[in-house]
């Protein structure tokens, strides 16, 4: 399936000169929906993945829907103080800002397989800081995977050798 005629750009969103690539259009097609998440999941089906971790808040559309293809748990990384329990946190910064990313500290153990998935994969900031949490817990990354990679931003550069599976490449 083709899924670029569902993908919208929107220009200087969140500011100026940014690009945003608008997913909205394709969450309204179920065909699209269900494409992307067994399409992610499709190269880990055979990996051992226990978990799949995705990033607040796009992330979490398409990670729940991987979990469930994978037959794997679902982990959220949030931003600060929307987890309940003991959490551990890292800064990340990003192609228009910075920030600070949390998981709850119990949340994987050494024995976790994790697939980390977001939306988009532009600067690698997110990204990288999600590789680390998952580390700081004692898990193992397996992969990353997005719908969208911006290979122009060079992301997959800081994720410290994370193998990464991306469905579109801009």
């Amino acid at each position: 399936m083709d899924l670029r005629p569902y993908i919208r750009d929107v220009p200087d969103f969140p500011k100026p000169g940014i690009v945003f690539k608008d997913i909205t259009p394709l969450l309204r097609s179920h065909a699209a929906l269900d494409y992307v998440s067994h399409s992610l999941a499709e190269p880990f089906m055979d990996a051992g993945i226990t978990s799949v971790v995705a990033i607040e808040s796009r992330g979490f559309i398409f990670g729940s829907g991987v979990a469930r293809v994978l037959g794997a748990g679902f982990v959220p990384i949030r931003k600060p103080g929307k987890l309940p329990a003991k959490t551990r946190r890292s800064e990340y910064t990003l192609e228009y800002g910075s920030g600070i990313l949390e998981i709850h500290d119990d949340a994987l153990t050494a024995d976790d397989r994790v697939l980390i998935i977001d939306d988009v994969l532009a600067t690698g900031g997110t990204a990288a800081c999600s590789v680390t949490l998952v580390r700081e817990c004692g898990a193992t990354v397996v992969a990353a995977g997005f719908v969208i990679e911006l290979t122009f931003l060079d992301g997959r550069a800081k994720l410290d050798g994370t193998p990464v599976h991306s469905l579109l490449a801009y």
